[in-house]
């Protein structure tokens, strides 16, 4: 039975006024003691609220059998045991659903006492983001965390995913972050990547496919292989992310038509006008567009919104600022700036094109993507973050 067409059913069933809880996930061997029918369970609960779940033929008979044993008995919080599938603890943030867990597999009678904290803007949603291991994606993990997410970062680079995971989870508490290493050009990685999420937190309720590379070159100097690289990622990775995303979703909305999601593609002010000597980046750009588009109209009848953010150039991030391989650094080099003696002459430069008079920073780009979950009347839309530098007609 696949967790991630049962699990998600059960967290939208527990959502109440659009909170869902977190839930995490033991498998069956993990636990001390077999379990083979409802008595064996109730044996193990103390004084944490808990149902015992009959396995159906498929997942779509246990999600009924859990709707008629929560019906019975008022479960919102606490554990779920579902045959074959292994134990569930279900609370309001991880740390207590991970309690609820700890103290069924100990035998303890703790109660949970709940940390107290601030009036968060998404409080427990659960937010996938490619490529958030730097730059533009662990900007956007940093400010969505700080703010109640719970976060997959799903990167190729698992040094630098683990130690972004690391240094979030010491500042805002255990495990409000979880590094999965994902290669979005590869479905099978994609799709165990997107399982690891359920398990850790649930369910989905926001992709945000920030995956991206960018070569640059003229068509003179732009190989094939190079092209197909940056469109595979670029592009067709967006594609890979939505479609294995897309059926947790589809049964949360399922189970509970309140529920609504969003999948949101970090695109590029390269996706809304040509970029001389970087139409391999632009063209998957572009063509991401056409894929948010084509998307939002497939999926608007699940609850789920399709939109693309465009930012503006991230000055800071190392593409632009790596004093040995940057873009800053090459184009003095190269002398693409006439008159530029230093990287902060190239920097000053091409500020100065931008009416804003700066780049694109992370917190920018977060207000936006705010924007498009909190709106509930556009999708398809491709939002320019730019500084004024693209204007749309």
């Amino acid at each position: 039975m696949e967790i991630s067409r049962l699990i998600p059913g059960i967290r939208a069933a527990l959502t109440f006024s659009n909170t869902s809880p977190i839930i995490r996930h033991v498998y069956p061997e993990k636990l001390k003691k077999e379990i083979r029918k409802r008595e064996d369970f109730m044996e193990g609960l103390k004084n944490e609220p808990g149902i015992f779940v009959a396995a159906g033929r498929d997942e779509s008979a246990t999600l009924k059998s859990f709707r008629e044993a929560q019906s019975k008995t008022g479960f919102e919080r606490g554990i779920i045991f579902i045959q074959g599938t292994g134990l569930l603890g279900v609370g309001n943030s991880w740390d207590e659903a991970e309690h609820y867990i700890n103290q069924y597999l100990r035998g303890t009678t703790v109660t949970f006492i709940e940390k107290e904290s601030r009036n968060a803007r998404i409080p427990n949603k659960v937010i996938i983001v490619t490529g958030g291991a730097q730059g533009f994606g662990k900007g956007i993990v940093e400010e969505l965390v700080f703010e109640g997410a719970f976060i997959m970062i799903a990167d190729i680079n698992e040094k630098l995913g683990l130690a972004t995971v690391d240094e979030i989870n010491r500042k805002k508490g255990k495990n409000h972050a979880v590094f999965y290493r994902t290669d979005v050009t590869e479905p099978a990685s994609v799709k165990s990547m997107v399982d690891a999420t359920v398990r850790e937190f649930g369910g989905i309720d926001v992709l945000i496919s920030n995956d991206g590379v960018l070569r640059a070159g003229s068509l003179e100097e732009m190989d094939e292989k190079t092209f197909d690289f940056v469109t595979e990622v670029n592009y067709k990775g967006f594609f890979i992310c939505t479609k294995y995303a897309v059926p947790v979703m589809r049964l949360q909305h399922m189970e509970n038509p309140a529920m609504h999601m969003d999948i949101i593609q970090i695109n590029s002010k390269s996706g809304l006008t040509g970029s001389n000597k970087n139409f391999a980046y632009a063209g998957g750009k572009f063509g991401a567009i056409g894929l948010t588009q084509s998307f939002a109209l497939e999926l608007v009848p699940y609850g789920i919104k399709v939109n693309a953010v465009c930012p503006g150039n991230f000055f800071e991030g190392p593409l632009w600022s790596d004093p040995d391989t940057g873009l800053f650094a090459q184009y003095l080099k190269t002398g693409k700036v006439p008159g530029a003696r230093t990287i902060e002459d190239v920097k000053k430069a091409y500020e100065a094109k931008v009416p804003m008079n700066r780049g694109c920073k992370p917190k920018d780009v977060v207000k936006a993507i705010y924007y498009l979950m909190e709106q509930e009347y556009e999708t398809g839309q491709a939002l320019p973050v730019t500084g004024g530098q693209v204007m749309l007609n």
